[in-house]
């Protein structure tokens, strides 16, 4: 028995010995999945190229006759940079190499190109593809544009920052559009056929998530206006029960089934199915933890600028999101290290036609969130209140979502002459007597109004003239004015250059003046681009 005993630990201190005395298996390079075939590299910009291999490894970057090496650090990290290079539809072919122990590995990556670059996120109107965009058949017969790519990043949320992302590289053809987010692919589209170039888009978003969400923890969590947030989702986690959160679900899941047997029956549109129980600190609604996930495994790749369109889950508390997206902003371009151009998209028409003169909701005060958000440098917005659906909160027309987009972007990014920016947006206003005044910004071409589908321009030889109505209020809608007692009374108005007139007989000393504030507002004043001008208030009552 001992002679056994000792046989064994003799045995098992000679295995242990093996172990520790046999040479390591030398780590692979990697690269994060973003590195891949097909993909964009971003034009007239230092590109970062990295990834991972043993500890002390040399590793060179080959690509369009740049040669690039470093050395990996102790954590197996390493990371050249590509010097700036020209716009190139050529198809060409990056290969990264590392030598551990003396033997050599090769990666190829094909089919590259290097142009614009565009990072494309938010929640379910970004995430929603171009299959459910309307004319998606023409659309699908179009899309033979293999230089625009799009990469869907497909990872999870995580509760801390990750360095890995998941995902490909997919080209445009009549075979892969149905899956590209359809903003994306109308915003890349329109910034092609306008330049001329590749463009890649990187679409990281998902479906009902808040702003919150997308934000680094630390970005957000010294505001004292979010700590009532903060603290319910600690809440959250402390009285987490997974057996009765599975019994709720369950309880949830059978309604909802029976509900959808009904909206069948009543040929009704049925409700969403509920959410499966997800542990609080997991959770991708939490503060955090889709930045964590989904958007820190993308830096520091190289982009042009984002793109967001995102809101509806935060209209319960619309009152912070000029806040909100601030922070957000600033905390990607703190990580990119860039203060690269950004735009959203704001809110468009929703809810049932506005019957009173202002609606104050969260839907229109995320709006106004996202036109403040504007005094931000290097940002632009896509006006959206005319191009909605009363009944849906996925409205089909993403062309035109995309295009006002990539107009911003033509306008002000690439400096394109004669693009319009924006709609008309109010900058300044003045009252004398019973009139108050407001000054725009972007009435490009001219502020006019629409009438059916025509743009409208008032008389040329009689401009301070009021316009005559033509049914219901008058031939400019939208606007509402109030005195000290904050009564609100539709107003009429005129268009006076690139200002407008507006006054109430309700209203004799007027001291306010708001425009297109309601969910679905009944408005229509335009520039000569076409494009509707941003809901505003010149008040700051709660």
């Amino acid at each position: 028995m001992k002679r056994t005993c000792r046989f064994e630990l003799t045995l098992a201190i000679s295995l242990l010995a093996a172990a520790l005395l046999a040479p390591r298996a030398a780590a692979n390079v990697t690269l994060p999945a973003i590195f891949s075939d097909h993909m964009v590299l971003q034009a007239d910009a230092s590109v970062p190229v990295w990834g991972w291999a043993e500890p002390g490894e040399k590793v060179t970057v080959t690509f369009a006759g740049q040669t690039k090496n470093c050395t990996t650090g102790a954590d197996g990290k390493w990371m050249v940079r590509l010097s700036p290079m020209r716009v190139s539809a050529e198809p060409r072919d990056l290969i990264v190499s590392g030598n551990p122990k003396s033997k050599i590995q090769n990666l190829k990556f094909t089919d590259i190109l290097v142009g614009e670059v565009w990072l494309c996120s938010g929640q379910s109107n970004m995430a929603m593809t171009v299959n459910r965009a309307k004319d998606f058949e023409q659309e699908k017969a179009a899309a033979n544009l293999p230089k625009i790519r799009h990469f869907r990043e497909s990872s999870g949320a995580a509760p801390a920052p990750q360095e890995k992302c998941t995902g490909k590289w997919d080209l445009c053809s009549p075979d892969t559009l149905a899956g590209f987010s359809a903003t994306a692919y109308f915003f890349g589209r329109e910034v092609h056929r306008k330049l001329g170039v590749p463009v890649g888009l990187i679409n990281s978003s998902v479906g009902g998530t808040p702003v919150e969400a997308w934000t680094s923890w630390t970005a957000q969590k010294d505001f004292a206006e979010l700590k009532p947030l903060f603290e319910s989702w600690e809440k959250k986690q402390a009285t987490w029960d997974p057996e009765k959160a599975k019994a709720s679900y369950e309880k949830h899941l059978a309604a909802w089934k029976e509900s959808v047997k009904k909206a069948k029956a009543a040929d009704t549109k049925a409700k969403r199915p509920p959410r499966a129980p997800v542990e609080p600190r997991l959770d991708p609604w939490k503060p955090g933890n889709l930045f964590n996930g989904k958007i820190a495994p993308l830096v520091p790749y190289a982009i042009r600028g984002a793109i967001w369109y995102q809101g509806e889950s935060n209209a319960g508390q619309g009152q912070l999101y000029h806040l909100q997206l601030s922070a957000m902003v600033k905390d990607w371009r703190a990580r990119w290290g860039s203060d690269f151009p950004f735009a959203w998209v704001q809110l468009p028409n929703f809810h049932a036609a506005q019957k009173e003169p202002v609606e104050d909701t969260g839907w229109v005060l995320v709006r106004e969130g996202m036109l403040k958000t504007l005094a931000l440098p290097n940002t632009g917005m896509a006006i959206t209140t005319d191009i909605g659906e009363a009944g849906d909160i996925h409205p089909v027309n993403k062309q035109d979502v995309g295009k006002r987009l990539a107009m911003w972007a033509l306008a002000d990014v690439y400096k394109q002459k004669g693009v319009a920016s924006s709609g008309p947006i109010a900058c300044g206003h003045k009252i004398s007597g019973d009139e108050v005044t407001i000054i725009f910004k972007h009435a490009d071409g001219g502020l006019v109004v629409k009438i059916g589908e025509s743009l409208v321009t008032p008389r040329a030889d009689s401009p301070s003239v009021w316009p005559e109505g033509l049914g219901g209020f008058g031939t400019i809608r939208g606007f509402a004015v109030a005195g000290a007692d904050k009564k609100w009374h539709r107003a009429a108005a005129k268009i006076v250059g690139d200002t407008v007139v507006v006054k109430s007989p309700e209203v004799k000393q007027p001291v306010a003046v708001r425009y297109a504030w309601a969910d679905n507002p009944d408005c229509n004043l335009y520039n000569r681009a076409g494009i509707p001008a941003s809901p505003f208030r010149t008040d700051d009552w709660k």
